[in-house]
């Protein structure tokens, strides 16, 4: 493809303003709890009715749609997700409002699932990995950038300004795409029987359960951080907002690290990342009480969870590269699997034992990962010597 930088940036900027509109939401529930005049616990089901929408069809929507001209189907969920954000700006009731959420979730992995296949297709296959890493960048910038963004919107102006910037943002990808964006004839077919018979490999399952144990290791702790911060470490404010920057900004270093790693050692890369991840969460229950100490914390932590947002995915599309639509869209169901695993998880650790103990679940996913490794690297040789 001609103008490959372009084109991935693109991606990033898209791929970003479609997590916005799904983690967006997190950082508005007081306000739209007020503005609808429900509960926070119910204006809590914009977010879950969004994840629930994404594990259903991920393994099914990239899949019925992949033998259609790549760059259509781009404009159609782009229109899809632009609809869905006006309707958001401007209804008033909050049923609406949620069927407004709901149909969006249902193209969400089809454009990611496509942002990461045309950035991998777009440059030669050693590099795949770097140009997907970047891709992730606009994945990391929507759950960790693009919270505070929306919620200081709302504080500052009002809910309404908040709910048109994720409108604004798809507006411009849109555009960009139109223009910018060659037409993407649909890869050579190939069949859905085809496709779906990765899932009969061994290999396959074991590489979902290593990116569903990776992801409910970072989110099982990543989404109680607020909570460990105002308790455990009893962090002042504007600490909480520095140290929560600190893990976004690292975050998105971690992507541009995982690129060069996947390219290089990979299977050294997996094998490790449990191990490092272990490390860090020992050091946040032995001196994540102390500020200064949890601010480094964050810095290494938050590397180590923008690596392993790659390595969740890398684990999956490297072992189905004959099935590359359906392999992209069972790792977004893995991944948001993870997360809601690990959060209730560790939930439970904290109702049970207290803040402090959150990050057991993270210890825990780490170490049965392990094992899973293992067996997926042993899988992973009989694999490479028969294909």
């Amino acid at each position: 493809m001609k103008n490959n930088k372009l084109i991935i940036f693109i991606l990033t900027i898209g791929v970003f303003g479609i997590l916005n509109t799904e983690m967006g939401f997190i950082g508005l529930i007081p306000q739209i709890a007020e503005h609808f005049n429900v509960s926070t616990s119910t204006a809590g089901w914009l977010v879950s009715v969004f994840a629930i929408g994404i594990a259903i069809s991920g393994p099914i929507m990239p899949l019925l749609l992949s033998k259609i001209e790549r760059k259509k189907v781009m404009i159609a969920v782009l229109v899809i997700f632009i609809i869905s954000n006006i309707v958001s700006l401007f209804t008033t009731s909050f049923s609406i409002l949620l069927i407004a959420r709901i149909i969006p979730a249902i193209f969400h992995p089809v454009y990611i699932a496509l942002a990461f296949s045309v950035a991998s297709d777009s440059v030669n296959s050693k590099d795949a990995p770097k140009a997907v890493a970047r891709v992730f960048i606009g994945v990391s910038a929507g759950i960790v950038v693009g919270v505070p963004i929306v919620n200081f919107l709302a504080n500052q102006f009002n809910l309404y300004a908040a709910l048109a910037f994720f409108a604004l943002i798809n507006m411009i990808v849109l555009i960009l795409t139109i223009i910018f964006i060659p037409k993407m004839p649909a890869k050579k077919a190939v069949t859905y029987g085809t496709q779906l018979r990765v899932l009969k490999r061994p290999l396959t399952w074991l590489s979902i359960i290593v990116s569903i144990l990776f992801n409910a290791a970072v989110f099982g702790v990543y989404s109680y951080l607020t909570d460990f911060l105002n308790i455990v470490t009893n962090a002042p404010s504007h600490a909480v907002s520095i140290i929560l920057f600190l893990y976004g900004a690292s975050n998105i270093l971690g992507n541009v690290i995982a690129g060069k790693l996947l390219t290089t050692i990979p299977k050294k890369a997996i094998f490790l990342l449990p191990f490092s991840l272990i490390i860090i969460y020992v050091a946040m229950f032995g001196i994540g009480s102390f500020l200064i100490p949890m601010m480094m914390i964050s810095v290494l932590w938050g590397i180590l969870a923008g690596i392993s947002a790659n390595i969740t995915q890398y684990v999956i599309i490297s072992v189905a590269p004959d099935a590359p639509d359906l392999s992209n869209g069972i790792f977004l169901s893995a991944v948001n699997s993870g997360t809601t695993i690990g959060t209730f998880l560790g939930g439970i650790f904290i109702a049970s034992l207290g803040s402090n103990f959150v990050i057991f679940i993270g210890i825990l996913a780490c170490m049965i990962n392990i094992l899973f490794i293992y067996l997926r690297n042993r899988e992973l040789k009989q694999f490479e010597i028969t294909s």
